[in-house]
């Protein structure tokens, strides 16, 4: 998956810094700890999110993803660092600028959290303290005791959904693969790279995760749903889009699985329909034209499904082997 390259970015640390009675900035020894926010349109709510973020930041980061109105202009007087896509490239992309910026800004710490008013920033707090623990990765979960917030039925029944199948891709055991609320520390800053634009980034960073080893925990959020606006997508389309990018990445990881399988019971199919079309014509000396197209349709999407299967099987495999000889971690 190809997608658009991030703008570049040229960064003075010390500019981010807070500044002391005289107006020189204030530089630490540590990495800074970075809280970014995606946004596209969110006037009506992200002065409150930037403030009551801001202290536990030492950055305010806000990637405005092509917003009409005037989220920009609020964002930057109350003092967030803002980058600005011309066009709307969506969740994928925003968090894929995000993450390009804290690398260029040597954040040791970074949280993404929603723009919209849905999340409270102080659970930043608490995902941080989870981080320096010693987790590389803190993601704050809707399904854990302690969390408070009334989702609806409809989107519960989905994000089990798309929870069950992201598990079987990343090959972790998490509460809400679909949380936005994440925290990141220096290695999984360095690590996480995006192949797309769309709203299954989040799904994407688990696998990611999932192949380098991450150390991950999950700590219980306040959320809101009596908010309006809040997504610009039907949540229909967005959870039968993530579930779909998510089995694409399936098919990617274990193409001998998911290609085979099917190829297989499908060749099984078609020599069983096949076996019983000869037996027919040869009882009857009719010749059961239904039968033998279904058999042979069959065994030709059998056969291309476990060729398929194979093929793929043995380019990834030669691609893990070749970053192997690179010196680079190649995915489970």
């Amino acid at each position: 998956m190809s997608s658009s390259p991030a703008p570049a970015l040229t960064v003075e640390r010390s500019l981010f810094y807070p500044k002391d009675l005289t107006g020189n900035p204030v530089e630490s020894s540590r990495p800074p700890t970075v809280v970014a926010m995606p946004a596209y349109n969110e006037e009506g709510y992200i002065a409150k999110t930037i403030v009551r973020a801001r202290q536990y930041a030492d950055i305010v980061l806000v990637v405005d993803d092509g917003s009409k109105d005037d989220t920009v202009p609020i964002a930057r007087a109350l003092g967030a660092l803002v980058i600005q896509h011309e066009i709307n490239r969506g969740y994928g992309g925003a968090l894929q600028t995000i993450f390009d910026t804290a690398r260029k800004i040597g954040a040791g710490e970074l949280v993404i959290i929603d723009s919209d008013g849905q999340h409270d920033p102080r659970d930043i707090e608490n995902l941080l303290r989870k981080l320096r623990e010693g987790y590389d990765v803190v993601i704050g979960s809707r399904f854990l005791e302690g969390a408070t917030g009334d989702i609806p039925a409809y989107r519960k029944v989905g994000m089990k959904v798309l929870d069950t199948a992201t598990q079987y891709a990343s090959e972790l055991n998490i509460t809400d693969s679909q949380s936005g609320f994440r925290a990141y520390g220096k290695r999984a800053i360095q690590t996480i790279q995006f192949g797309g634009n769309n709203m299954s980034a989040g799904s994407e960073i688990l696998i990611q995760i999932g192949a380098h080893d991450l150390k991950v925990a999950e700590e219980p959020i306040r959320i809101r749903y009596d908010i309006e606006n809040t997504s610009s997508l039907n949540p229909l389309f967005h959870g039968l889009s993530v579930l779909s990018a998510v089995v694409r990445l399936i098919s990617y990881k274990e193409p001998i699985w998911f290609f085979g399988i099917p190829g297989l019971l499908l060749t099984t199919f078609g020599v069983f329909a096949g076996f019983t079309a000869f037996s027919e014509y040869y009882v009857t000396t009719r010749f059961p034209f239904t039968l033998s197209m279904i058999s042979t349709l069959t065994l030709i999407m059998g056969m291309l499904l476990i060729t398929s299967g194979l093929i793929l099987n043995f380019l990834i495999t030669v691609m893990s082997t070749s970053k192997s000889g690179d010196g680079q971690t190649p995915p489970k």
